[in-house]
């Protein structure tokens, strides 16, 4: 088994209906939630004229390899009604697959650890709760250390 962090996001319906509908079918899917982070009310950081998300970050244990986990963090997401219209746009659910264990994958469809993780608070919040002390893979910086180089992003607990 290895263990593996999902971010978590949504802006669009009931949001909070939707994390807890993500989280249900990855349980369903055979991945393990060890650890839910807060929710956390977030601004939208590219697309700023959209509304605000509810984001949060899970610790799982999967079987799973890294592909085949994203194909199944990508089937739920479609499954749930996400449209890829306009990119960093509004969406009913993200799903991301943020670090899986200590490894560093770089391929055009699947970058481990996350390529843009430590430049956002929206992600480092809610993984700084769970595993404050957990290093970056690659900038082998602990998560709280990356969160104080972005706190001037909007981020409130839910």
């Amino acid at each position: 088994m290895k263990t593996a962090y999902l971010g978590l996001g949504t802006n669009l319906g009931d949001r909070a209906a939707q994390l807890d509908d993500a989280i249900a079918r990855l349980q369903a899917a055979d991945i393990h939630i060890l650890r839910s982070s807060s929710r956390y009310e977030t601004a939208p950081q590219d697309v700023t004229a959209q509304p605000w998300f509810l984001n949060m970050v899970v610790k799982v244990e999967t079987r799973l390899f890294p592909r085949q986990l994203l194909t199944v963090l990508l089937r739920i997401e479609r499954d749930m009604g996400r449209v890829r219209r306009v990119a960093k746009g509004p969406r009913v659910i993200d799903i991301d697959l943020l670090l899986y264990g200590s490894a560093i994958i770089k391929a055009p469809e699947l970058e481990v650890p996350h390529p843009r993780l430590h430049e956002r608070r929206f992600v480092l919040e809610p993984l700084a709760e769970l595993a404050p002390g957990l290093r970056h893979p690659i900038l082998r910086r602990t998560m709280r250390d990356l969160l104080g180089g972005v706190s001037a992003q909007q981020v409130r607990r839910a």
